[in-house]
């Protein structure tokens, strides 16, 4: 009598390859971050339908104005996306007790007011330069007063410097100028 010869099976149990795939499925969705900081982050003020009446000296005012050729009038000035830091540290600061110059560290405002064919790169270029000069007021305050980077101080000291040089930054509706 002759054996018979078992045939192998040709075919692939598929069954667990389904269970596998959705746990790494599973896998990828629990450990994969999502970045969601994108853009600028500003903390905007609380919606409010009564009249806000705002009593600004003039010369607590630091203007810079972009029009839609992405050209900037800084203090009523023609002037380069260069020279704002300084201007806007130099306009907060006042070491020099100037009588165009803000009254204080506290009071002083910049304002910031764009066309509306103003390029987002523009506006973009201008912010980040008003917050690089108000980012070095802090590092060097934070120096001066505890010999240590900004970054570095604990959350109350990096408080108590940004109450004595405040980051106030105004945006207007942008407008129709040349």
């Amino acid at each position: 009598m002759a054996k018979k010869k078992r045939r192998l099976s040709s075919e692939v149990n598929a069954g667990s390859m389904a269970d596998i795939a959705f746990l790494l499925l599973i896998f990828f969705l629990v450990t994969t971050q999502i970045d969601t900081d994108k853009g600028i982050l500003v903390k905007l003020p609380e919606w409010t339908d009564d009249p806000i009446s705002i009593d600004l000296i003039p010369r607590n005012v630091f203007s810079i104005k972009v029009n839609r050729e992405d050209q900037l009038l800084v203090e009523g000035e023609v002037d380069r996306l260069e020279g704002i830091r300084a201007k806007v540290k130099e306009f907060v600061l006042n070491p020099q007790k100037k009588p165009n110059l803000s009254t204080a560290p506290k009071n002083a405002v910049v304002s910031l007011q764009n066309d509306r064919g103003t390029s987002y790169n523009t506006y973009l270029s201008v912010y980040n330069e008003v917050k690089a000069a108000y980012n070095e007021l802090w590092e060097e305050e934070s120096s001066r007063r505890f010999g240590v980077a900004y970054v570095d101080l604990p959350y109350a000291a990096q408080k108590e410097i940004r109450n004595i040089i405040p980051s106030v930054i105004s945006e207007s509706e942008p407008t129709e100028f040349q």
